[in-house]
This record gives structure tokens, C-alpha cells and sequence, in this order.
């Protein structure tokens, strides 16, 4: 019989009655569902029958139609994952619970990130799931200290190590009787003085392959666990049934394998240890960001400055910095002015210059200066917390590439224990007829170097080491899938305004003297216009004292005209002279010159009398010349999108190296220009840094935002370049091609180990040792391999 189940889910995006209609309409013609679209409630409530229809269909619908479907994100720590089937098992059993959207399991970071409906699952039925599978999890808001945790299981793993070795060194030393025939005591030969020493091995410290074999097999999965429990207890048995027939016969010579379970499991565990130890160092950059934080800060409260925690800070509260200490929180500067280093959040060496109204971030240093700030952003949403939690997302997501080692590793221990099976059989029956122990030793070797581990650290490690890596550098890319991406990028569309020029007016040139200067900086302080602003700037930096304006008039289309110290001063275009009669033909020439290098010129009067051109442009970037060159260098092609003219767009364009230009454009319209570069087979990046850049930005193959813009452009982005500076793009590139490559390289090694190991171990090549050793190495490779980019020079 059919199943019918009824779900309720929240729906966002609804406007009006026509919404919900049409919502409704288009469920309902799906085979075997009935919906009911609430408006005012926000909700649909829907039967459908489960043979015919899974829940994911309906929802993927609703999102066709350009509606949303509620979700919330629970990001987990996850605990006791040994190797990537664990990882792969996680995320099946999750992707099949009705009302979870989406569960990706990281099995370097050991987080799981979890996309549900709140309508039909909670968090506590998703971590209850987790642990009937025989893991645990907790909520990262309620979780553990996950550093002691870490170093906690670390010195717990020593410990058995070293017990486990104690224990094994003795039964190592019975291999050179088998090796070498080496005289050894007669002691260590004896059988039951090797299960003394061999027993704690395999079930005390080795207990914990048996506890992860029992709980995957409970719930239909095999991981590396499955294979060490059946490869130990299958040498550490045989060799219990041979010391047996022993008892009465003291002329039997037995044949014994306690030395070989015990020294596998002492180095499968050595291995782990090794590679939990190599693991932490891939930690390391989100641990330096986090370190960044100040610990307290100073507070002024009823005219007293108080010293209270980090923790404690109000937005609003006024706060108080001394020169060499840490901006506490993101604030706005109330009183004083300063340097401000903020090297570790954007990468720019250089302090920057800091006055009232400016805004500072979180974790930057206070070089000089004594100031009082207004705290704007604390807690989760200052600067800092919202760059760890990009590369928190980043390193806790799954790059495509990953994708086929998962798929691998959810069918590779069964295949594993299928071929070991085999291989026991054609050498019992063929290879060495009724030879019970060289088949089982054959087969124990195949168990053992086919583990997973290195298959499933393959990818994130690599990922979250380069990440880190681009952290570090001031490049925050927002997930592993947009890391593999930029490497496969061709071309790269820039904005001007903001990007390539620093979107703020300043004056290039001015001729004339400085009383000139004087009685144009006064006049233009009575305007709002940015390109005032620009010459009051100008002046400001020169220390020179502007006059009283005793009258003031703007003109529009003209310019503006002020009485100071009684003398008329006209600032504006050559339409102002001509209409007052001055004459300015003769620096017709200079006009030109400055207009054609995309600057914007004003004529200056005084007292009818023609007395110098000031010009005012959006300067270029100080290195975008040389970054536009290094992308070009690494075979791309670059394009400029603006909207100003063509004369002024290709200015610019000359400055900074950039062949194509795309000029004229409306704000609306940039997005169709980069669907147009698409159409051409090309894989488009788009840098932006405004509001009117968001939609280009997310319809970009790769969106980067320039971390000096605006919220919404760095929100549509996939990777946010800190601080503005040209030259992390193609650092950014260089850090994805690096990634990808050592991608492929762990994935070479880890699936060229297993494809060579287990026919070798088959042939019988191979002593069980060996291949435990040979298992233990390839992990540790992998990871050793992924910290090699830390090195990358950017």
C-alpha cells in the first residue's frame, strides 16, 4: 500500500494572493501531491504520496518558481570518524532523513554543516541520529573547547601508543627467528608468553577497531575499522588455535601470528597519531585569526574607564584605546586621531591615517595615537567573527573534486573484505593447496593496505590547508567549491570605480600659486560635491588656512562663484569664464590634455583675472598596473566594465594595461555583459566592489568582492579580497592552481597506493607488518603533502 505523508514547510518570497496561487497550482499537478499555499502564515501544507514523490522534488519546485523554502544551519562537531567511509556513512544517513535539506561531513575538520527544515526535523533528532550510527555530536554553540578536546585525544592516543609498543616490541623480536633465524630467547618462543603480551594489544587498546566495526556493520556501512578488527582477530585467532594444540604436545611447533596483529595494531595506531598531530597544523590559520582578538577592553562608564571582558562590550559603549594596544570591537572614532595597522585583517603593511567619524575594525593595533571609539559591531558580527566563520564555512566544505573519492570510499571496504575473501580461497585451493596459514596471512595483507584513510584525506586537507593558506593573505574564499573553481578561470572582468581606481576623487594637478590655491579651497568648502571635497582635501594636506566666504552661489552646469576678502572667485568650465568674460583660449591645449587622461579640469578666476586649472580624477590604485599584468601573465583575459565614457574608460584602461574595455554601462546592465562573456565558452570572474556590481558578482563563474565595499557586493561574492588590494586576485589564482595540483597529487598517491598494494598483497608479497606500515605511511603522506602548501610563496 501506498504511503501518503502530510509535511508543513515555510515559504519565503510571497508577495500578494497570486504568489500563493501560483504556488499551489503547480504542487498540485505533481503526481500524487495535494497543497495548501498560506499566505498570511507563510506555509505550505502538502500530502504526497512517498512511492511517487520524495519531499526534495516539492521543495526544488517551490525554489524553480523563485520562492524560497525555510531552512535553518546547524553546523555540528562530529566525533569518533576514523576514515572517510565514516565520513561518507554520516552523510547518507542524513541526506535521507525527511526535512534535511542538505549534510556535508568533513573528516579532517570533523564537522558536519547541516541544512534543514525546522518544520519537519530539529537539531536534537539530527544529532540523535548521529549517535544511533555510533558517533557523537554536539551543536558548535554548545560544544566542547574543540582544541582541548584535540590535544586531549592526542596525549590519550600517545598513551596507548606507547603501552601498545611496550607490549609489541618482544613479539617483534620473535620476526627475526622467522626473518633472519636469529637466536632470540627461548622465552619469547613460547606461545602462551606471546598471548600474555598479545592479548591486551588486541582487545584493550585495540578495542576501539571492534566498538567502530560493530557500529558501522549495525547500521549497514564498513569502514577502516571493519578491516583491522577482521585482519587482527583473524592472525590473532589462528594463532590462539595453534598455541591450543600445543597443550599436550610438547614436540607440535605451532605456527604463530601474535606478533602480527599486535604490531598492526601498534602501527595503524602510530599512524593515527601522526596523523591527528599533522591534522592540528592544518588548524592553524582559523587558531592565528582567532588569536588576533584583544581579551578586554577599556570602557568609559560615568566619566571612569573601566576594564572589563571582550565579552562584556555594548554596541554603543564609548571605549578607550592607548597607542600599542588593540581595537577591541568594529567602532567609529569619537575623539582623537591615529595610525592604525591593520595588517592582519586586510594585508596592507602601511598604517592607516584615522580621524573622527572613520571607522576602525576589531583586532587592527593602535600605532600613535590616543582615541575614544563608538562600538558599532561586537561578538559574532565584528570584521574578525565574520572572517573566521567564511573560512570556518570554507574549510568545513566539500570541493567537487572530493565527490569521487566519496562515491569511492562508501563502496571500497566491501569490495576490499570481498577480494581478501577471494584471495584466501584461490590460495587454499590453487596457489598453495591446503596451505591454511599462507592463504589467511595472504588475505590479512589485502585487509590491511586497502584502508580508505588516505582516499578520504585526499581533498579536505588539501582545502582546508589552502584556505587557511589565502586567510592568512587577506583572501577569504567562501567555500571549497569556489577554491576549485578559480582555477579555471580565463577571464576576468574588473570594475573601475573602486577596483581599479580608489573610487574617491583626488587632485592630480593644480597651476597657480599658493593664494590661488588658498581662495579655490575656500570657495569649495561650501560645496558638497565630491570634487570639492577632493580640493579642501588637497589644501588640507599642505596646511594651508582657508578664508571666510563671505558669499557663496552655486551654478549648476557651470561651477560655483564666491566673494572672499572682497575679491569675486569663479571655479568651473570654460561655458563660466566665456559667460564672464574672461578669456581662457589659450590653455585650450592643456584642457584637452588633462581631459583626454580621463581627469576632470576647473578653471580658476579671481577678480576677473584668469589664474591656474586645477584637476581633479579617481586615481588608479598604486599596484594595479602590476596585478593587471600578473593576471594577463597568467593567460588571462582582462576586461574593464564601467560606466563612464569611452574617452575617460580607456584613460584608464592605458594606465593600468587593460586592452578591453567595455564602457557605457548601466548599472542594470552589467550582469547581461558578463552572461554575454559566458556565452563565448569563457569562465568569467567578476571584481566589484558597489551595490550595482552584486548582480554581476553572482552570476560571475567566480564573484570576488573588494573587501572596502559595499556589504551586499561582498555577500553576492564567492571570495572576498581584504582591504582592497589588485594584487591578491591573482595571488587568490595562484593559491587555487597550488590547491587543485596537490588535490591531484593526494589523489594519485592515495587511489595509485591501493591500486598497487592490494594485487601485491594478494601475491602474497607482502607481510602483513608491512602492509600495516605501508597503511599508516599513506595517510600521513597525504596529509604531510597538503601542509606543503602552507610554503606556497603568494
Amino acid at each position: 500500500m501506498n504511503e501518503i505523508k502530510q509535511v508543513t514547510i515555510g515559504v519565503t518570497g510571497m508577495t500578494c494572493a497570486a504568489c500563493s496561487s501560483r504556488i499551489e497550482k503547480v504542487l498540485n499537478r505533481m503526481d500524487g501531491v495535494e497543497a495548501q499555499v498560506n499566505l498570511s502564515t507563510e506555509k505550505a501544507s502538502i500530502k504526497f504520496n512517498d512511492d511517487s514523490t520524495q519531499l526534495s522534488d516539492v521543495t526544488k519546485k517551490i525554489e524553480n518558481l523563485g520562492y524560497g523554502v525555510l531552512t535553518e544551519k546547524l553546523d555540528l562537531d562530529v566525533y569518533g570518524m576514523t576514515c572517510a567511509a565514516c565520513s561518507s556513512r554520516i552523510e547518507k544517513v542524513l541526506n535521507r532523513q525527511q526535512g534535511i535539506e542538505t549534510a556535508t561531513v568533513n573528516l579532517t575538520t570533523e564537522q558536519a554543516s547541516v541544512e534543514y527544515n525546522p518544520e519537519l526535523i530539529n537539531e536534537k533528532s539530527i544529532i540523535d541520529k548521529i549517535k544511533n550510527i555510533g558517533y557523537d555530536a554536539e551543536s558548535k554553540n554548545d560544544s566542547k573547547d574543540k582544541k582541548t578536546y584535540k590535544e586531549n585525544e592526542v596525549k590519550q592516543m600517545k598513551i596507548k601508543l606507547i603501552v601498545s609498543a611496550i607490549l609489541s616490541l618482544p613479539l617483534i623480536l620473535t620476526m627475526f627467528v622467522h626473518l633472519f633465524n636469529l637466536p632470540v630467547p627461548q622465552m619469547l618462543m613460547n606461545p602462551w608468553f606471546q598471548f600474555v603480551l598479545a592479548t591486551p594489544v588486541q582487545f584493550i587498546i585495540g578495542w576501539q577497531f571492534y566498538v567502530g566495526a560493530y557500529k558501522n556493520l549495525k547500521n549497514g556501512g564498513a569502514n577502516m575499522d571493519v578491516l583491522v578488527a577482521l585482519g587482527t582477530s583473524a592472525a590473532y585467532f589462528y594463532s590462539l588455535y595453534e598455541a591450543i594444540k600445543t597443550i599436550g604436545r610438547p614436540d607440535y611447533m605451532p605456527h604463530l601470528y601474535f606478533e602480527t596483529s599486535a604490531v598492526l595494531i601498534t602501527l595503524i595506531l602510530f599512524g593515527k597519531y601522526l596523523e591527528k598531530r599533522a591534522k592540528s597544523q592544518t588548524t592553524n590559520a582559523l587558531s592565528s585569526l582567532l588569536s588576533l582578538q584583544a581579551k578586554e577592553a577599556r570602557v568609559i562608564r560615568n566619566n571612569e574607564e573601566i576594564m572589563i571582558p571582550i565579552e562584556n562590550v555594548a554596541v554603543g559603549d564609548i571605549l578607550s584605546i592607548k597607542p600599542g594596544e588593540k581595537i577591541p570591537v568594529d567602532g567609529i572614532i569619537q575623539k582623537g586621531r591615529t595610525a592604525i595597522d591593520e595588517s592582519m585583517i586586510t594585508g596592507e603593511s602601511i598604517p592607516v591615517e584615522k580621524s573622527i567619524n572613520e571607522e576602525v575594525i576589531g583586532s587592527t593595533i593602535n600605532k600613535n595615537g590616543l582615541i575614544n571609539m563608538k562600538a558599532t559591531k561586537v561578538g559574532k558580527d565584528t570584521a574578525l567573527a565574520s572572517i573566521v566563520k567564511v573560512v570556518e564555512e570554507a574549510q568545513g566544505s566539500k570541493a567537487p573534486i572530493q565527490r569521487l573519492a566519496d562515491v569511492i570510499s562508501g563502496y571500497f571496504v566491501p569490495i576490499v573484505v570481498g577480494i581478501a575473501i577471494l584471495t584466501f580461497l584461490i590460495w587454499i585451493t590453487l596457489v598453495d593447496a591446503g596451505q591454511f596459514e599462507n592463504a589467511l596471512v595472504a588475505a590479512i595483507a589485502v585487509l590491511v593496505i586497502a584502508c580508505p584513510c588516505a582516499l578520504g584525506l585526499a581533498t579536505p586537507t588539501s582545502i582546508m590547508v589552502g584556505t587557511g593558506k589565502a586567510a592568512e593573505s587577506g583572501i577569504l574564499f567562501k567555500g571549497g567549491e569556489h577554491l576549485e573553481r578559480t582555477h579555471q578561470l580565463n577571464a576576468i572582468v574588473l570594475d573601475k570605480t573602486g577596483t581599479i581606481t580608489k573610487g574617491k576623487p583626488e587632485v592630480t594637478d593644480f597651476t597657480g600659486d599658493i593664494e590661488t590655491l588658498k581662495l579655490l579651497a575656500s570657495a569649495e568648502k561650501g560645496s558638497e560635491h565630491p570634487l570639492a571635497e577632493a580640493i579642501v582635501a588637497y589644501t588640507t594636506e599642505q596646511d594651508i588656512t582657508l578664508a571666510d566666504v563671505e558669499d557663496f552661489d552655486a551654478i549648476p552646469g557651470y561651477g560655483i562663484r564666491a566673494l572672499i576678502n572682497s575679491e569675486n572667485v569663479l571655479v568651473g568650465n570654460r561655458k563660466l569664464m566665456s559667460q564672464n568674460g574672461i578669456d581662457t583660449n589659450i590653455f585650450d591645449e592643456d584642457l584637452s590634455k588633462l581631459e583626454t587622461e580621463g581627469k576632470t579640469a576647473m578653471l580658476v578666476a579671481v577678480g576677473g583675472v584668469f589664474k591656474g586649472i586645477v584637476a581633479v580624477a579617481d586615481t588608479i590604485k598604486e599596484n594595479a598596473p602590476e596585478a593587471i599584468k600578473m593576471l594577463q601573465d597568467e593567460g588571462l583575459e582582462v576586461i574593464m566594465l564601467t560606466g563612464d565614457n569611452e574617452r575617460t574608460a580607456q584613460a584608464i584602461a592605458k594606465q593600468v594595461g587593460i586592452h578591453n574595455v567595455i564602457s557605457e554601462v548601466l548599472p542594470e546592465e552589467k550582469a547581461d555583459k558578463i552572461k554575454a562573456i559566458q556565452k563565448t565558452g569563457k569562465k568569467v570572474a567578476m571584481v566589484g566592489d558597489g551595490v550595482n556590481d552584486a548582480p554581476a558578482l553572482a552570476i560571475a563563474d567566480i564573484g570576488i568582492a573588494i573587501g572596502t565595499g559595499t556589504e551586499v557586493a561582498i555577500e553576492a561574492a564567492d571570495v572576498t579580497i581584504l582591504g582592497g588590494e589588485l594584487l591578491l586576485i591573482p595571488k587568490a589564482i595562484k593559491i587555487s592552481h597550488a590547491t587543485i595540483k596537490n588535490i591531484k597529487q593526494n589523489l594519485f598517491w592515495a587511489f595509485g597506493y591501493n591500486t598497487a598494494g592490494i594485487p601485491i598483497a594478494a601475491l602474497g608479497l607482502l607481510a602483513p607488518w608491512v602492509a600495516g606500515a605501508a597503511m599508516a605511511l599513506s595517510s600521513v603522506s597525504v596529509v604531510s603533502n597538503a601542509l606543503r602548501l602552507k610554503k606556497v610563496k603568494l
